[in-house]
């Protein structure tokens, strides 16, 4: 007798496991065209069924607390998701012997994350039993191969080339995929060229004149390291689903349910997000690249695969030119010390314009000092927006940087970055945009805007703290010298001469934030998932309304009112300091940042010190847009006079 357990309703001697016959069952039943599961039903077995996972079934259909008063711009919906997490589809199992699953079933649903099946999100599915043993390869090298059973290649695999790319409009949109969305995998043990040479999942190595191999990084062609997102995959947006996803908007402040309007200074996590860092302590926390056992190879594939995941959110060109660092400071730091320090001297000239944050200003200001070179700053107009015939008029060949804010922090303004780094470019100059308050509000392509260097933050975009992103032009890159020294970016050294890395390790010394990157890499699953489109289009709604709204009360200043803006909705109010609004916000459970919000010249160049600072994200309704109006409207209505 099996001790399999039973699915209800079903005979206890059922001859596959539960949970495997529901996943085939939810891989089968999403290819039946224009089916999909009841809203408020989980598959059963699903790991989306438990009451520990991404939402809760919720009966009914509530009013859409989304809807904009007086419009009707969010399509109606016959149902009522719990989740936008749990729209995802079936995940693949992780492939090894003796599942019975067959793989006809299996290719239907993309792999979410390397060496592990089952979850949503990029949260690899736990095992309610052993796994299966993993057929080893004769003669392995002590190090992992590319494959996809747990580092080593499965059985029978041979040698050869990775297969062709899917023609151009099978690729997802703004993506540059490795191969086919539901394509077979034919692991590749040894590259073309490369002979009989064992291909380890530490590709590009470097070797040392004495033989020692150096791992360097995980193989970005991996066709299993990565879910290909094709075009029209998104469900419709649902605010309520949205919302159900980030716990933290169910705490109450004051004894008001938490309004939070604080997103440019950090966005709050999704669940997915917090069971991905969860899952890694868990089951793979190890150090990675140089390690020859198993939970090195998983965290080396979980960090490299976020890697992988921000090439494609950008679309990078490749993923050596990613490269994981604090937070957008450190990223503007390592660009101003190591390329700054290498090209600028004295009499060179620095740009950058008055919107920026004090962290793209204070190090080309201390570049500047140390090498006799001169900062100049792009002015802007009335309404907050860089003023572009000022900006060609400071252009000459002295310009050797231009740093420029794709949005601003304390205006919300977009800045026709494209435009900024193409006339940097015919000046001979490079070109740095920092992007830490564009990512989670509007697509990036890092390769249409043509920048040398773009940056942000994991904390904007969902992701956790202390984890942010430069990516370089592979040529600048490799041209700059490395800003720190220590472990991870060595390739060999004596006490005579240190041989570095190539990059992205050249510029990751010692220990890095590994599991916030494996985050970040799941905070943008999260948002692909989403949709940035469908992000931007919401956000512009609310951004319109609230602006509106604000703009009506007598008493209000909007400061930064250009015709393209995002997410911030900085005034001031007359009668009352910028603090004593953001205390009687907060004693309603809203939460807005006042201040100079780190860029301390735009705010003077409108004469002010500090402003009212609400910024927007997607989890955001109109109705918390009303609380937040109707108690700047009351303080309006008390205003004393000083």
């Amino acid at each position: 007798m099996s001790s399999t357990p039973s699915i209800p309703g079903e005979a206890p001697d059922a001859p596959f496991d539960p949970a495997i016959l529901a996943r085939m069952a939810s891989a089968m039943f999403s290819e039946v065209p224009g089916a999909q599961f009841p809203a408020n039903v989980a598959p059963p077995g699903s790991p989306l069924a438990s009451p520990a996972g991404f939402g809760p079934s919720v009966p009914g259909t509530p009013v859409p607390q989304g809807q904009i008063p007086g419009a009707n711009l969010l399509p109606a919906s016959p149902t009522q998701l719990p989740s936008l997490a749990n729209r995802a589809p079936a995940l693949r199992p992780h492939a090894v012997a003796g599942n019975g699953v067959p793989d006809s079933v299996l290719s239907v649903a993309p792999a979410f994350e390397p060496r592990s099946g089952g979850a949503v999100l990029g949260v690899p599915q736990q095992a309610n039993a052993p796994a299966a043993p993993v057929a080893r390869h004769a003669g392995a090298s002590p190090f992992y191969f590319v494959g996809n059973s747990y580092g080593h290649p499965p059985a029978g695999a041979t040698a050869g080339v990775l297969p062709p790319l899917p023609p151009e409009e099978d690729w997802g949109e703004g993506q540059r995929p490795y191969q086919g969305a539901g394509q077979p995998f034919s692991p590749t043990l040894f590259p073309e060229g490369r002979g009989s040479e064992p291909q380890f999942y530490f590709v590009d190595a470097v070797r040392l004149p004495n033989g020692f191999v150096t791992p360097a990084k995980a193989d970005p062609r991996r066709p299993d390291a990565v879910p290909l997102a094709g075009r029209g995959q998104h469900p419709p947006f649902d605010v309520h689903a949205v919302r159900r996803d980030f716990p933290i908007l169910q705490e109450r402040v004051n004894g008001k349910q938490i309004v939070w309007f604080d997103n440019a200074a950090t966005t709050h996590k999704p669940q997915s997000v917090i069971d991905r860092i969860a899952y890694f302590y868990e089951h793979e926390n190890s150090n990675i690249h140089r390690a020859a056992h198993e939970l090195a190879a998983r965290a080396t594939d979980a960090y490299e695969g976020a890697r992988e995941r921000v090439r494609r959110f950008i679309n990078a060109p490749e993923i050596e030119e990613v490269i994981f660092v604090r937070g957008t400071t450190e990223a503007i730091n390592l660009v101003a010390k190591s390329w700054g320090g290498q090209h600028v001297g004295e009499g060179d000239e620095i740009i950058v314009s008055n919107l920026e944050h004090h962290a793209n200003i204070v190090p080309w200001q201390q570049l500047a000092a140390a090498k006799g070179a001169k900062l100049r700053v792009i002015p802007v107009d009335d309404s907050g927006q860089v003023l572009l015939d000022e900006y060609r008029k400071l252009l000459n060949d002295r310009t050797k940087i231009v740093a420029v804010t794709q949005v601003s922090n304390a205006l919300g303004t977009v800045v026709p970055v494209k435009e900024i780094v193409e006339l940097a470019h015919r000046a001979g100059a490079k070109a740095l945009v920092d992007g830490a308050q564009s990512v989670s509000h509007m697509r990036v392509d890092v390769q249409d805007i043509g920048a040398d260097f773009f940056v942000f933050s994991g904390h904007k975009v969902f992701g956790p703290t202390g984890i942010g992103v430069i990516w370089g032009k592979r040529e600048v890159l490799e041209d700059m010298p490395p800003w720190q020294g220590g472990g991870n970016m060595i390739a060999d050294v004596t006490f005579e001469k240190t041989v570095f890395q190539p990059i992205p390790n050249k510029f990751e010394a010692g220990t890095g934030n590994i599991a916030d990157a494996v985050g970040l890499g799941a905070a943008i699953d999260y948002v692909n998932k989403v949709g940035i489109e469908n992000i931007a289009r919401y956000e512009h709604d609310l951004l319109l309304y609230g602006m509106a709204q604000l703009g009506a009360i007598a008493g209000v200043r909007l400061i930064g009112t250009a015709a393209d803006k995002a997410s911030v909705m900085s005034f001031v109010l007359d009668g009352y300091s910028t603090e004593e609004v953001g205390h009687a916000l907060n004693d309603e459970g809203i939460a807005v940042r006042t201040g100079h919000h780190c860029a301390q010249p735009i705010l003077r160049r409108f004469g002010v010190e500090t402003t009212v600072r609400p910024s927007l994200a997607f989890y955001n309704t109109f109705d918390e847009i009303d609380r937040l109006v109707a108690v700047v409207r009351r303080l309006a209505g008390q205003r004393r006079t000083r």
